[in-house]
């Protein structure tokens, strides 16, 4: 199963991945800011009586992460990013100050994951890649076995992640999705950090931004 909330002003994906036959689950990208959305991933956990293993981070810009310290407090779990954002993740207090976003509850990372781990729950399986250019430490999460890719904001519909922010390098962007995610099969579903999902074979026959590829 793979739930889909649509959190923040930002107007976030956060997923919730569950293991269908064993109730595991594992949670992607926490973007719930307010209490109202803490209590509606909260109450969809706890009504389908998910047994939640993980949190995991494409990536540490403030929109995936405003969740983090709810997440990790009412499910006793760890969280997890790549090394290389932690200088992104430890300015998200500045950021949201700078933006004039109340309320972030700052957290820790637990544990860095890296290229080539993988993480189960249940009978699920997700294979890590890295992929950076939007953010230095971005990484994809690809369940071969169901095929699709959490792919945070890295490629969209018809679009590509922005590379205008600090720390984020637009040929390195590029480079990701020519070497990761367009060597993936075509009828690979990817579940993008905002607006709707799209295919790999479906990018690379129309997305502008990398259909000369």
């Amino acid at each position: 199963m793979i739930k889909t909330f649509e959190f923040s002003p930002l107007q976030e994906n956060t997923y919730v991945l569950a293991d269908d036959a064993t109730g595991e689950a594992v949670i992607i990208d926490p973007g719930c800011y307010d209490q109202s959305e803490k209590e509606e991933l909260g109450k969809f956990i706890d009504d389908n009586k998910l047994n939640v293993k993980y949190v995991l981070l494409t990536h540490a810009h403030l929109d995936h992460v405003f969740g983090v310290a709810y997440v990790k407090r009412k499910f006793g779990i760890k969280a997890y990013l790549h090394e290389f954002d932690m200088v992104i993740y430890n300015d998200v207090p500045t950021r949201c100050t700078l933006y004039g976003l109340r309320g972030y509850e700052p957290s820790t990372i637990d544990e860095f994951l890296k290229e080539g781990d993988q993480f189960r729950f249940g009978n699920t399986v997700l294979d890590v890649i890295f992929v950076p250019g939007h953010a230095p430490g971005h990484v994809a999460f690809v369940n071969h076995a169901e095929r699709y890719v959490i792919g945070g904001d890295v490629l969209f519909k018809g679009s590509v992640g922005r590379t205008d922010f600090p720390y984020c390098n637009h040929a390195d962007l590029l480079n990701s999705i020519r070497t990761e995610f367009f060597t993936l099969p075509d009828d690979y579903i990817v579940y993008p950090g905002h607006m709707d999902p799209t295919t790999i074979g479906q990018e690379k026959r129309t997305n502008p931004y990398v259909k000369a590829m």
